[in-house]
């Protein structure tokens, strides 16, 4: 029983979560335990389980006024960026120094959907397959500590970055960087790897805080 409470409370926690993420649920909105328990066809104790959680991970605050979203800030987007500029570049890095075949075969395909979602101006998918890229790399660094870092900050900006990437022109050059990216790596250039990721994150970064401010 415990066990199989446990898992509920994980699914609802999840669910939460996404929809805080992706907007669902803005910044500065209150909810309530009843409320969400009735959206979610669950009882209040998982639903209390997620809050407590939600609230250790700063996306929920409990105030006098009752329990508010707190989300994503400007400010909180500008230091994840920051992060992933200072050490996603290592992640490029280390796939370039040992990257195998079928590495590269994977990337590939991933490069090619984004190619075809980006001339169908999909921006769903122009997104999952962005996003399907960047994991990779991280999977693929051979490093557990940085894909553990890297991957919870990329789902924290999810609604803002299916905005960048709806932003005209956008996609198409974020696919160009990514192919760059691409082409270091199958040539074992670390170097280069390195830093066009660093630009890449940078360009991300000025097109998200932009979106995100206006």
């Amino acid at each position: 029983m415990e066990h199989q409470m446990l898992s509920l409370a994980d699914q609802v926690f999840d669910v939460i979560e996404r929809d805080i993420l992706n907007g669902t649920y803005e910044r500065g909105e209150f909810l309530t335990e009843t409320g969400l328990s009735d959206r979610l066809g669950v009882s209040r104790t998982p639903v209390r389980e997620a809050i407590r959680r939600l609230c250790q991970e700063h996306l929920l605050e409990v105030t006098k006024h009752g329990l508010q979203v707190v989300g994503v800030s400007p400010e909180d987007i500008r230091d994840i960026y920051e992060i992933r500029y200072r050490i996603e570049g290592l992640a490029a890095r280390r796939v370039a120094e040992t990257v195998t075949p079928e590495q590269i075969r994977e990337m590939k395909e991933d490069l090619d959907l984004q190619a075809f979602y980006t001339e169908r101006d999909d921006s769903e998918n122009i997104k999952e397959m962005d996003s399907q890229f960047h994991q990779a790399l991280y999977r693929f660094c051979g490093s557990a500590p940085l894909q553990h870092t890297l991957e919870p900050l990329v789902m924290r900006i999810v609604k803002y970055r299916k905005a960048s990437l709806s932003a005209p022109d956008r996609a198409s050059k974020s696919l160009e960087e990514h192919k760059a990216i691409f082409d270091a790596i199958v040539a074992h250039d670390a170097d280069a790897a390195e830093e066009l990721m660093r630009r890449h994150i940078r360009a991300a970064s000025t097109s998200i805080l932009l979106k995100s401010s206006d």
